[in-house]
């Protein structure tokens, strides 16, 4: 038989209604009755109904996150650290995987879940700002990623060009002068991918070297098996480089297989640097130098702007940038001081 709030009521010793406004996450308890009505809710295993609290409060206490693919690392951390945030803040998070297609990302803008969640958060793949600011969508909307957002909608990413000229100059400190870049779509490459070789590009120029379109080497699509075989057949061609910026951490675990496989040794031979900081990095062999984003900021940041819309803020839409750091291990460690 299902928990009722009157079941935990009764085991807290209290009334429903603190029971209510915990659940509710009222501001106005105190800490020892919050601990210990949801102890009391930890033991008996409550869960809120979810129309029930909607025709209370006009919320659900659910949120949604929408992105490409679920088994992309990346994603998969970056729903592990939302769950985190909206939970922190009396939220739970329901997972919206688009399959990274027009259809997919217009299916869930337009649905929203069908008044199922009280906002949601958006890193949409191929979906661009006209559209999506056309798009008809009944909850608060916080964008996430490197696709543009209508000037209306709350936006947070980090500076994908910055980040990149930051992993291309540490190769460039450690001396190497012919410095590829891989795992980019082999056709129509991605916003993200354009402006990780934009910054790929300039910190080469800023060095006075000469970018060469050869040393682009491109996958079919963004997977770790990809990369093994773009690079693979690039060295197989006789391309020859001392450096690769990879586009994400699945591509440089991809090249470090490819160099491996031909005897060609990292750091030694050629210093790889991948992108995202996904947990597997600390643990490849050797371990990857990497872009790293703070997720943990990212993710608090998109929560608390949703929340503040959620709870009624209408203004102009804030677009803003996470911090970033470059991570370094033994695939491209840093020079000794």
């Amino acid at each position: 038989m299902a928990v009722r709030l009157q079941d935990v009521a009764e085991h807290a010793g209290v009334s429903m209604k603190t029971v209510s406004n915990v659940v509710r996450n009222y501001a106005h308890v105190s800490p020892q009755m919050r601990e210990r009505v949801q102890r009391a809710i930890d033991e008996l295993g409550y869960r809120p109904n979810i129309m029930g609290r909607r025709l209370a409060t006009g919320r659900t206490g659910l949120l949604a996150l929408a992105f490409a693919d679920v088994t992309l690392p990346y994603f998969a951390e970056l729903a592990r650290v939302v769950a985190d945030e909206a939970e922190r803040r009396g939220y739970r998070v329901l997972l919206e995987q688009t399959e990274g297609t027009i259809e997919g990302e217009r299916a869930v803008v337009s649905a929203g879940e069908s008044g199922l969640v009280d906002g949601m958060i958006f890193q949409p793949s191929v979906m661009n700002s006209a559209e999506l600011a056309q798009s008809r969508i009944d909850i608060p909307l916080v964008v996430l990623g490197e696709n543009a957002a209508p000037l209306t909608v709350d936006r947070i990413m980090i500076d994908n060009v910055e980040a990149a000229r930051a992993a291309t100059e540490h190769l460039l400190s450690l001396g190497r002068r012919r410095i590829a870049f891989a795992g980019h779509e082999a056709s129509r490459p991605t916003r993200t991918s354009k402006l990780r070789m934009a910054g790929y590009q300039q910190a080469l120029e800023d060095a006075g070297l000469t970018p060469d379109p050869e040393l682009l080497i491109s996958s079919v699509s963004v997977t770790a098996g990809n990369a093994v075989r773009g690079v693979g057949a690039a060295l197989d061609a006789g391309l020859r480089f001392d450096g690769l910026v990879c586009r994400d951490d699945l591509a440089a675990i991809g090249a470090l297989r490819a160099l491996q496989e031909r005897g060609i040794r990292v750091p030694d031979d050629v210093a790889i640097t991948g992108w995202d900081n996904t947990p597997m990095t600390a643990v490849t062999y050797p371990s990857l130098t990497t872009v790293a984003p703070d997720m943990r900021a990212l993710a608090a940041r998109a929560v608390e702007m949703l929340l503040e819309r959620v709870a009624g803020f209408d203004g102009m839409g804030r677009h803003e940038l996470a911090p970033f750091s470059l991570v370094t291990r033994e695939s491209a460690p840093a020079l000794a001081s």
